[in-house]
């Protein structure tokens, strides 16, 4: 009789329990009905995200350093030495870029001679003080963020922290009444601002106000960078801060590549020279990659005598930048007449040519698509093959949680020729894989591995792989293929992709 009662008492407390977890259980449900993966985190904010999304965009370097031939102006420069022979035409420039595929432009308008290319109030070494009506009527920031919102493109502006020419600078002084400032009046050029380049150079000699001499600061705290990026934010929402903002990080290297294992995620005090290429995986900030390199073969600053970089050496570039989950930004430097020369405009063409004839034709949209496991569809929305294909960057094919593994087939009824393959994850939930490979079939029955000398590691928001595992000699004469497939190997959690594109 006591083992009857003991066995009704249990039942009677472990029902509500049961009918607890259901309970949990449905609230969950309720909680998450369009059954989206969770986060890995960290995440990128929304305007990193947007910024990612631009992908290729120019870097102009134009001001007094065109006209003395230097590239690091003291900042003892006359300001009559400004002195260009027509009217600088930043339209010219980001209509050249755009036809090279570019989405946008940063346009240097203060370097770290202080001088500036607009009519500030922080101080007399701008352009009003030029050396002829030219000069006098320049307007870089006004001109250039017009031009572009006439183009459709997206625009932003390099100011140097380091002010050679200034005597506050290594004061308070300096940070709170021309350093902000100067970026304040820049924000009010535009509200739509995508990014705002911050050198990161930490002072040395100067002339200072005709003190001359050394003045060394720490960045991490001098420019009072919380301040900074709550004073653009709020009149530029939208708007990166690059190097001293901390919100984008220098790749490493000034030559056009990324790694090939490649995190977003870093921590503050990562060395650049020696991990901005390759990001940090378990990083505890979103701080992804963007590679600044130029595509002339003397400085960043126009010099007479120099020549661009051919199309095919960009277009590599392009692979190891872009193609490797970081962004690239170009360098073309406009000449003394504040235009970009011929042979820089065929260069760019050149390489925006190489760049639709290679990876304008996605075969994928012609392929039959297969996975080994999808996830299980939400209320409204679903996580089947074909968001791989659909074009929208906001679907996503997944597996379901606990699975870190599985493998992508496509297949063609005819064999097609292919070079490269493309991978995108949907970064909003932060950067998952960290292995997979690549294989093809001429037959849809035995498979070759390619690419087996890359590291097929990260992928990021973009991966570009040569499937003969070279970028400088990319394009041969490609794999005859009637299936490919790409097998995620490992993963931080369920694996996502919003794109495979094959090419």
């Amino acid at each position: 009789m006591r083992k009857i009662c003991l066995s009704c008492f249990l039942l009677g407390w472990l029902w509500p329990v049961s009918g607890l977890s259901q309970l949990m259980l449905r609230d969950e449900a309720l909680a998450n009905p369009e059954n989206e993966p969770v986060e890995v985190h960290p995440v990128p904010h929304a305007r990193q995200l947007k910024w990612q999304e631009t992908e290729f965009y120019a870097f102009f370097h134009y001001g007094m350093n065109t006209y003395t031939g230097l590239e690091w102006g003291n900042g003892d420069e006359d300001e009559s030495l400004f002195a260009p022979t027509a009217a600088p035409d930043p339209r010219q420039w980001l209509e050249v870029v755009q036809a090279a595929g570019m989405k946008g432009g940063i346009a240097v308008v203060k370097h770290h001679d202080g001088f500036c290319l607009w009519p500030t109030e922080t101080t007399e070494h701008n352009v009003t003080r030029s050396g002829n009506d030219f000069g006098r009527a320049v307007n870089i920031p006004r001109d250039f963020a017009a031009a572009a919102k006439e183009l459709g493109m997206k625009y932003g502006f390099y100011i140097s922290p380091w002010d050679r020419n200034s005597r506050y600078y290594g004061t308070d002084k300096y940070v709170k009444d021309v350093f902000l400032r100067q970026c304040a009046e820049l924000a009010q050029y535009g509200t739509d601002q995508f990014e705002m380049w911050f050198d990161g150079a930490n002072g040395g000699t100067g002339f200072y106000g005709g003190e001359r001499g050394t003045r060394n600061i720490d960045r991490s705290t001098y420019y009072d960078v919380p301040n900074l990026r709550d004073t653009v934010h709020k009149v530029c929402p939208d708007c990166v801060l690059w190097g001293v903002g901390g919100e984008a990080r220098w790749i490493g290297n000034e030559a056009g590549w990324a790694g090939e294992t490649n995190w977003s995620t870093e921590n503050r005090d990562y060395a650049p020279e020696k991990n901005g290429m390759y990001g940090s995986e378990n990083g505890w900030f979103w701080l992804p990659g963007e590679s600044d390199a130029k595509a002339t073969n003397r400085g960043w600053f126009y010099h007479d005598g120099e020549s661009p970089l051919s199309p095919e050496r960009l277009f590599q570039m392009y692979l190891e930048t872009v193609g490797r989950n970081a962004t690239l930004i170009l360098n073309i430097p406009p000449n003394k007449a504040g235009v970009l020369p011929p042979a820089s405009v065929n260069a760019l063409k050149g390489m925006g040519d190489l760049i639709k004839k290679r990876l304008g034709h996605d075969l994928a949209l012609s392929s039959i698509i297969a996975a080994s496991e999808v996830r299980m569809p939400g209320a409204t929305r679903n996580y089947g093959v074909t968001c791989m294909t659909d074009g929208d960057k906001n679907t996503y094919w997944a597996t379901n949680d606990g699975t870190t593994n599985a493998v992508i087939t496509l297949t063609w009824p005819e064999k097609q020729t292919v070079h490269y393959v493309e991978l995108m994850e949907p970064i909003a939930k932060g950067q998952r894989i960290r292995k997979f490979k690549i294989e093809t079939s001429e037959d849809g029955t035995s498979w070759t591995r390619r690419a087996s000398t890359v590291e097929t590691t990260t992928i990021g928001y973009k991966r570009i792989i040569p499937l003969n595992g070279s970028t400088s000699n990319s394009y041969d004469i490609g794999y005859p293929v009637k299936a490919l497939r790409v097998t995620i190997e490992d993963s931080r959690a369920c694996p996502l992709l919003s794109k495979v594109g094959v090419y």
